[in-house]
């Protein structure tokens, strides 16, 4: 019989609470994953104003901390920090201690390493230099970011990370032990994200033709995600097939330069930046389209392709990171160079051919099976007891 921990996960967004991108659906699936498995588990994560602050959904407690937000970002996180440790102090005083703390990420370290006399767990989803395509950038924001992923996995007890590739960029960027690191993929719940939606139908709403192939870049718009790379492949695709149309779903930094090198190329009119999107209306998109491109430059893990594999859908990818790890070529997706013409020749081998694109997006489906969170959940559980 499996025992029972009151386990606390630290997090700046949840499903439940404030979105931001993909670690609100690790956090959140983890979470439920936990609870699947007869954990007692709470997040502590940010709320807007109009949350309620305490609240159970799915066998998760959600609390959500309100502070003042500060100025930029660093001190954003520090009163976040404060906030989330201040309100699992009060929680254990009602109710008893945590038996597990889980941080999610660099923003969450300050709280985090308040927990002295607790096991500690930090995740890494990311990285500062990975999020930037593997750059190291200068300027005291991004450095100061660099020292909390490093004291993350300095005062944590274990450290878990989403891919094998996360693992060696963590021990080479932050001299993290390889034996206090364990791998623990991301998981996916394709029962809310395989739904059924008429493609020519939504295609429609963005006035698509129902035969016309649709591409959909799905991410933020910063260098790590090479949505750069994307618009530039764009005159490559359409060469091959003119009726091609591309969406771009996602915010951040590169949104203006992305639309401007639309215009500058020609493709504006094959072209939409939808920017944000709503969760329902990701989902339709991804069901709709006949190809999901993901041409990163740098990805830890990769939730997107998942979510594509969920919905049926074929993915070109780059061959870099957790993209590379679980993408079997031409099995159940085509991996490519992160450039332009490498992006484009590998859209141009299948978008002539509707029953690979199918027999691409099966066979991605049929991987997922191993992949649902329950079973994450049964890996944390190896990790919180050292196993």
């Amino acid at each position: 019989m499996v025992e029972t921990l009151k386990i606390g996960m630290l997090s700046w967004e949840s499903m439940h609470s404030i979105q931001v991108g993909g670690l609100s659906k690790a956090v959140t699936g983890m979470a439920e994953g936990l609870a699947e498995n007869g954990q007692d588990v709470h997040v502590f994560t940010r709320g807007y104003t109009e949350q309620l602050d305490r609240e159970e959904i799915g066998g998760v407690d959600y609390h959500r901390c309100k502070f003042d937000h500060g100025n930029g970002v660093l001190d954003h996180s520090r009163k976040m920090c404060r906030a989330m440790e201040e309100a699992v102090r009060v929680e254990e005083e009602r109710y008893g201690e945590f038996d597990i703390i889980h941080g999610h990420d660099w923003m969450v370290v300050d709280a985090l390493k308040g927990f002295d006399d607790r096991y500690k767990v930090m995740s890494f989803h990311s990285t500062e230099s990975g999020r930037n395509g593997g750059r190291t950038l200068s300027g005291r924001t991004s450095e100061k970011i660099s020292e909390k992923e490093w004291l993350g996995g300095y005062v944590s007890d274990r450290v878990v990370t989403v891919s094998d590739v996360m693992k060696k960029e963590l021990q080479k960027l932050y001299q993290i032990p390889p034996g206090k690191i364990s791998v623990v993929p991301n998981g996916t719940d394709t029962q809310s994200v395989d739904r059924g939606v008429d493609p020519g139908t939504v295609k429609e709403r963005y006035g698509i033709h129902p035969l016309a192939p649709l591409l959909m870049f799905l991410g933020r718009m910063e260098y790590q995600k090479g949505p750069d790379i994307m618009v530039d492949s764009i005159p490559h695709i359409l060469e091959h097939r003119d009726d091609s149309r591309i969406v771009m779903a996602g915010a951040g930094g590169m949104r203006n330069q992305v639309e401007e090198r639309a215009g500058q190329l020609g493709v504006s009119q094959s072209t939409d930046l939808l920017g944000y999107v709503r969760e329902e209306e990701k989902l339709d998109l991804l069901k709709a389209s006949d190809i999901v491109c993901m041409p990163s430059r740098n990805e830890p893990f990769g939730l997107v392709l998942f979510e594509a594999w969920a919905s049926k859908t074929a993915v070109v990818a780059s061959n870099v990171g957790g993209l590379s790890e679980n993408i079997d070529n031409l099995e159940n997706g085509i991996k490519t160079f992160p450039n332009p013409v490498s992006f484009a020749g590998g859209i141009n081998h299948i978008i002539d051919n509707p029953d690979q694109i199918q027999e691409l997006g099966e066979k991605g489906q049929k991987k997922l099976k191993k992949f649902s969170w329950g079973r994450i959940g049964e890996k944390l559980l190896k990790v919180y007891s050292g196993s």
